[in-house]
């Protein structure tokens, strides 16, 4: 899948591990030097230009990171508490950024169980909105919505019920959009066409799209100059941004019309896995692979052995796809799921048990139904 080979060849943990192509690396080479607290340099404002226009929004921001951008958006759009976000109860925001809406937004959460189990609808949406003026409550203020969410794209017809129903009630609505470049490549449908229904949207570009460092956040300029601010509160005002900014700019370039071929081979992957046997919690449609390990009897600390043996990293339940994954490396993931399964079986028939059950938010299964590994 790659020309050169990566350390992240062989690692199915996550997406978050490629590393920094050849041409990347060049770029931050011959990147500008300006001091982007104070708005100087050119190749960052190049690119916050460039993601802003693509998403069909009038301002980017470039911050560290995709728990930045969030967390600095979602403040923005706050201003005098009580008042509660509405997010999917697997969301990034809610469940992997450290606590970070209580403590920095001061928010109550609603997380909502979606009723098919894959995606919100507007109906799971209005029926939890808090709404009106009792003071019992603390009343919705912005929905948080994440594309993809665990691999899974979120319909835009859904997305843009939800949007009108928010508009309706004047409650903010941003995308956690993390892998909104993985749902775009998959379904041809533009960033900006997505855009149109978000007042904030936060677009990775160090997962997917294998960039070091990075994550641009657009909207409209009042609301991130706003965001600006929390961004230099945080710590994440950075200097010669544009050493970062450069390898960014080149990983959209590169790297973003290649994510469909990821999907791709990652579905031939769940193909023939599900050939050996395997079942999967939920659909694979992008990069991302969740193994019911229970369902298959197999124990994670087995195939994270079995991975480790042959040299591949696997953390558990979740395979993650990333145009740096080898081959070879996906032969020897197979290799490893059918020894786990062969000893799963073994176990079984000596009347023995092979020890799987399925903890409350066990990391080594990524369970899906509890809490998405996502990070």
């Amino acid at each position: 899948m790659t020309e050169y080979e990566s350390i992240a060849a062989t690692d199915f943990k996550s997406d978050t591990v490629t590393t920094p192509t050849p041409s990347m690396l060049q770029a931050m080479l011959t990147a500008t030097h300006g001091d982007d607290v104070y708005k100087e340099d050119k190749t960052t404002n190049d690119l916050q230009a460039r993601v802003a226009e693509m998403c069909g929004k009038p301002a980017g921001l470039f911050v560290v990171s995709g728990t930045m951008g969030n967390q600095i958006c979602l403040r923005a759009h706050l201003h005098q508490p009580p008042y509660s976000i509405l997010c999917d109860y697997r969301a990034h925001v809610y469940t992997h950024e450290a606590g970070g809406l209580a403590m920095l937004s001061q928010a109550m959460v609603t997380p909502v169980h979606p009723r098919n189990k894959i995606y919100l609808t507007a109906e799971d949406v209005e029926d939890y909105l808090i709404l009106g003026d009792d003071i019992h409550t603390a009343p919705t203020r912005v929905i948080s919505l994440e594309n993809t969410l665990g691999g899974i794209i979120m319909p835009i017809e859904e997305i843009a019920k939800i949007s009108a129903l928010a508009r309706r009630h004047g409650i903010k609505i941003h995308l956690d959009g993390a892998r909104l470049w993985n749902a775009a490549a998959e379904t041809g449908i533009p960033l900006s066409e997505y855009g149109q229904y978000f007042d904030t949207m936060s677009l990775c570009i160090s997962k997917g799209l294998g960039a070091p460092v990075g994550t641009v956040i657009v909207g409209e300029p009042d609301v991130l100059q706003t965001a600006n601010w929390f961004r230099k509160q945080a710590g994440g005002g950075i200097r010669q941004a544009g050493l970062l900014a450069a390898a960014a700019d080149v990983a959209i370039t590169e790297i973003f019309p290649k994510l469909k071929q990821t999907h791709e081979v990652t579905k031939k992957l769940a193909s023939e896995l599900e050939e050996m046997g395997l079942t999967f919690q939920i659909p694979v449609q992008t990069n991302f692979i969740f193994l019911d390990l229970v369902k298959s009897g197999i124990d994670p600390a087995v195939l994270i052995e079995e991975g480790n043996k042959l040299g591949i990293t696997i953390a558990g339940a979740r395979i993650a796809i990333h145009h740096q994954i080898s081959p070879g490396a996906i032969e020897k993931l197979k290799l490893a799921v059918k020894k786990s399964l062969e000893i799963s079986k073994h176990r079984q028939e000596n009347g023995g048990t092979n020890g799987v059950k399925r903890p409350e938010g066990s990391l080594a299964y990524g369970v899906y139904d509890k809490i998405v590994i996502d990070h």
